[in-house]
């Protein structure tokens, strides 16, 4: 008689996404940026990475899909969700104290998983 064969579940989305902002975090660290937030909460809204350098802090939408077959991820950053970044950067503000010289909104795409990953990053989306 074989034994039954162990099958490990896929990662939950919520997996992927933490790592996929890991992913996008080691890029803009890479790059300079000091780290200020991730997953912050604002109330009942998120902000998944809040950033800085220069005294610019930017705002960081992460989209990832594992392929883009139904999309491209950036795609589902639409006009709503935008708006309540926006909400939350103020409140973010607002509540830390902090006073940016400049503010910016950046969606960042990952397509894939692991060292195969695709990053895309749109500076200023919106």
């Amino acid at each position: 008689m074989r034994s039954p064969q162990r099958v490990d579940p896929p990662p939950s989305t919520t997996a992927k996404g933490r790592a996929a902002e890991s992913l996008v975090l080691e890029r803009y660290l890479a790059a300079g940026y000091r780290e200020l937030g991730r997953n912050v909460r604002c109330g009942r809204l998120e902000i998944d990475l809040v950033l800085e350098r220069r005294g610019c802090v930017v705002f960081c939408e992460v989209k990832a899909r594992a392929s883009s077959e139904h999309g491209h991820p950036a795609e589902f950053v639409d006009g709503r969700k935008q708006a309540r970044i926006r909400t939350a950067a103020a409140r973010f503000i607002a509540e830390t104290g902090i006073r940016p010289r400049a503010c910016r909104f950046d969606v960042v795409s990952v397509i894939g998983g692991g060292s195969s990953a695709r990053v895309e990053i749109y500076p200023n989306a919106f």
